[in-house]
This record gives C-alpha cells, structure tokens and sequence, in this order.
C-alpha cells in the first residue's frame, strides 16, 4: 500500500538527516532559497525531513491511522492510486504557499515535515466520517467534525501566537485543502457528506 511505502521512505530519510545537517539543510523547505535559487523541488522534499524522533512519530502515526482508511476507501470508490497520492503530496504543496509567499525574503526561515500532506488526509477523513470518533488529546472521543473545527481554531490562534518553532500554517492549509479535495476529484460527494447531517 502506498501509505506504509510513504511511511518507509520518510522514515528513512529522516533518519539519515539526523545525523546530516547538510542533507537536512538541502531538503527543508527554505523559502528565500526556493524562490531566489528555483529549488523548487524543496516544496516536495521537506515533507520527509523531520526535526526529530518525536515529531516523526506523531506525523507518521497520525498518517498511518488515517491514510490507511483513505485510501482504501478510494480504491473502493475506484479512484486512481495518483488521486491519493495527489490527495498527500497536493496538501503538502497547498501548505507550503503560504510560507514562499510571507517568508521568500526572509533567508532564515525553514519549515520541515509532513504536517501538510498528514493535515490533509486526516480532513479527508473528517469529510467523508464526520461523526467517526477522534480522541481530543489522545484520550478523549469526539466526533471527527468537532475535532476538525477545534483543530482550525487551535492553528489560527497558536499560528497568530507564533510562540513555537511549529508551522501552525502548514497545518491550516493543508487540514481546508484535504477537507475540498473530495469534492475537487468528484462534486458529487456533496451529497454523501451532506447525508450524514
């Protein structure tokens, strides 16, 4: 299945950049970089760099959790294995704009991880299991729909906040763009989100 070969490779190459800074520096997203050198290939490859073991493990368990779903689900509505892997690789793209746009002049700027592509697919799955259950802190349930509205809120606020080195942005952008992006593959699926109501 393409989620557990998405899970190896970052995996892998997380790891590796670990213990390689130069490598790391090469594949993070570093916008004054992808726009003044036209490494744009950095849109794409800093999904796979993570900063460290915790943050690897909590974005490749919450993809595990939910891609796995996903995407047997869209093999069931017989869509193209690419419409899934447009589904991650588009969120990470749709969550890294923001960043070429506000931070191109900015050379210090560097934003890594899978939290685009991850945010997408779990809106995905708030989309088409809006009363499916979610644990709120890992500990308590919720229905997904609720999780997804706190989940904005919480990343507008900590992103205003801008507290932490974490790209609540990338989350935001990535989370809308997953919850449309049923909806761009076929307009119909209004209706079965809409039937749940």
């Amino acid at each position: 299945m393409i989620t557990y070969i998405l899970i190896a490779i970052t995996c892998a190459v997380s790891f590796i950049c670990f213990s390689n800074r130069s490598l790391f520096e090469k594949l993070a997203l570093i916008p004054f970089r992808v726009v003044r050198n036209h490494e744009w290939y950095r849109i794409i490859t800093h999904g796979f760099v993570h900063a460290d073991s915790m943050h690897l493990l909590v974005n490749m368990f919450t993809f595990w959790s939910f891609g796995v779903y996903i995407e047997t689900l869209f093999l069931s509505m017989e869509f193209s294995e690419g419409v899934y892997l447009l589904l991650y690789f588009g969120g990470m793209v749709v969550a890294s704009i923001g960043d070429l746009i506000k931070q191109k002049g900015n050379p210090a700027f560097i934003s890594i991880g899978a939290s685009g592509a991850v945010s997408s697919v779990l809106f995905t799955y708030i989309f088409f299991e809006p009363f499916g259950k979610i644990l709120l802190f890992a500990v308590l349930p919720i229905p997904s729909l609720l999780f997804g509205v706190l989940y904005l809120i919480y990343c507008q606020y900590m992103a205003r906040r801008a507290k932490d080195n974490i790209n609540h942005y990338a989350h935001f952008y990535g989370a809308i763009y997953g919850f449309c992006f049923p909806l761009l593959v076929e307009p119909s699926l209004i209706n079965l989100f809409l039937s749940h109501f």
